[in-house]
């Protein structure tokens, strides 16, 4: 007979996976996304290329692609929770060190640290959101979609900060944003204690939960290409922005329109969520990207702009959402964490070659509207990929627990 544990309960789900949020708000809203907001100023005062910009980028995503494979492993030794606080101190560490030097190799180590950590955070914390969002079967896809706030509110908080500080200090202040978004991100890192969660078992023998690879490479080919072709758009755009003559005002509001969107993303998406087992949700998901990386090119008014930041925005993460909802639809609870790894190594891969590759196209033809080109072409090709997948996929079947054995030793076969 096989022996199920009970599924936790939580008087206040929605609370909790919004303290757990916390972390990737650091780890990928501010450490990754904020970088953005101060290159321009970094560009001047450093005298930095766009292939030493889009490097800075690509190093923080080699980190994060790094922390993926790894996760699984240090994970299984440190636990989740604890995996989520330690990496959120990390982050907050880096952030400190970001502060401190203009200093390419330093700078560069600051952000491959904060790639590793904000990986740690994500699988991690995105364990742990599934978890109590599987306790809560009526709204479990609503509430695993406010475990992507985080990021957005990371975004509106750089938002607000970084243009307020640039525009009152003037050139050179970059380094005042890096320490004013550390100390707000360690005031936040202490909320996370307030978050009690059941760890769900973790699976880490290499075939056990059969996660197998093969099977989804097409899939996993098309999230690849979502991460190389959204983090060009994420890394120039207010560079962009600020060629087509906006100041650091108008900076801000474009970054916050992204934000805003990437905020709405549970209430307008969450529903269908549902729906992503098959691959067509995350499909069309990165289409509403590639359109919102395209929309620029019609014009650099603030109303196009604002209306590009707002699409981008609101997609960006619901693709991240509807891939941790495919693992969850598809996936038995103590795979997730191996899934969810495997999944961000796809999206880590992408990422970690996508900035660099368009930052060397931008300076080859010297004009940052190419790199709004590539990243639309990518995000879809992205898209077709996700939706070949979808076409010819076969079904996934659960299998039924052998009889003497715990629900670790079966899952899901492909």
């Amino acid at each position: 007979m096989s022996t199920i544990a009970p599924k936790p309960s939580y008087s206040h789900p929605a609370r909790l996976i919004i303290v757990l949020a916390i972390a990737p708000a650091i780890g990928l809203g501010i450490c990754r996304f904020a970088y953005a907001l101060v290159l321009p100023d970094m560009l001047e005062s450093l005298g930095w290329s766009y292939s030493i910009a889009g490097f800075m980028n690509t190093i923080n995503a080699a980190g994060y692609l790094a922390g993926a494979l790894a996760a699984n492993a240090v994970i299984g030794r440190l636990g989740l929770f604890n995996s989520v606080r330690i990496s959120a101190a990390v982050c907050v560490l880096s952030l400190i060190v970001s502060a401190m030097t203009g200093q390419v190799v330093i700078f560069s180590i600051a952000r491959l640290v904060s790639g590793v950590a904000a990986a740690f955070a994500f699988i991690a914390g995105g364990a742990l959101a599934s978890n109590v969002a599987q306790a809560q079967p009526q709204r479990q896809a609503f509430y695993l979609s406010l475990f992507y706030v985080g990021p957005a509110a990371g975004i509106l908080v750089s938002g607000i900060v970084a243009p307020f500080l640039l525009g009152w200090f003037g050139p050179g202040s970059w380094w005042m944003v890096w320490a004013a978004l550390a100390a707000v991100s360690s005031m936040a890192a202490m909320l996370l204690p307030l978050a009690h969660v059941a760890e769900p078992p973790i699976l880490t023998g290499i075939d056990a939960n059969g996660v197998s690879i093969r099977s989804l490479a097409i899939f996993l080919i098309g999230y690849v290409l979502f991460g190389a072709g959204y983090i060009a758009y994420m890394t120039f755009m207010v560079a962009y922005v600020r060629s087509a003559g906006g100041s650091e005002l108008a900076q801000g509001a474009f970054w916050t329109c992204i934000g805003l969107g990437a905020f709405a993303q549970p209430w307008v998406w969450g529903s269908l969520m549902a729906r992503a087992r098959s691959g067509r949700v995350t499909a069309l998901l990165i289409a509403i990207t590639a359109v919102g990386a395209l929309i620029p090119l019609m014009g650099k008014s603030p109303l196009v702009l604002c209306a590009s930041a707002l699409l981008f925005g609101n997609a960006l993460f619901a693709v991240v959402s509807s891939t941790t909802a495919f693992v969850r639809l598809n996936f038995r609870p103590e795979a997730w964490p191996k899934a969810i790894a495997v999944m961000t190594v796809s999206f880590g891969v992408g990422q970690t070659f996508g900035p660099i590759a368009i930052g060397a196209i931008t300076d080859a033809m010297g004009n940052l509207s190419y790199a709004l080109n590539v990243s639309a072409a990518v995000l879809v090709a992205g898209a077709a990929a996700c939706l070949a997948y979808a076409a010819f996929r076969r079904d996934l079947k659960r299998e039924k627990p052998t009889a003497g054995l715990c629900p670790t030793q079966t899952g899901w076969r492909i």
